[in-house]
């Protein structure tokens, strides 16, 4: 096997449980601010794989990066989407009118 392939692949395993362990250790109160940096951050490694998928010259290459682009790009929307619900839950309600005429409540 390929050296550097190997070392890729190997990064990418420590990748995967290093990323399990930091999201079960978040509490939920700082879930929403690290979803908002995490998007920025999804947003330059989207346009990052863009650049590099357009820089490829093999069909297999093209293929795995449109995948990541893919994956990359749902990866941000459903971010933005899950920050957009959880700042819904902490915006306050109306209060209805509890006597909408005083004169007869007496």
């Amino acid at each position: 096997m390929n050296e550097h392939l190997l070392m890729g692949l190997y990064v990418f395993i420590l990748a995967i449980f290093l990323g399990l362990e930091l999201i079960n250790r978040v509490p939920s109160t700082l879930h929403t601010p690290l979803m908002s940096a995490t998007n920025a951050i999804h947003g330059i490694v989207l346009l990052g794989g863009m650049i590099v998928l357009g820089s490829v010259h093999t069909w297999w290459l093209e293929v795995i990066g449109f995948i990541a682009v893919v994956l990359g790009a749902g990866n941000v929307v459903g971010g933005f989407a899950v920050t957009d619900r959880m700042l819904e839950m902490f915006k306050q309600k109306p209060v209805a009118r509890q006597n909408a005429n005083p004169e007869r409540a007496q």
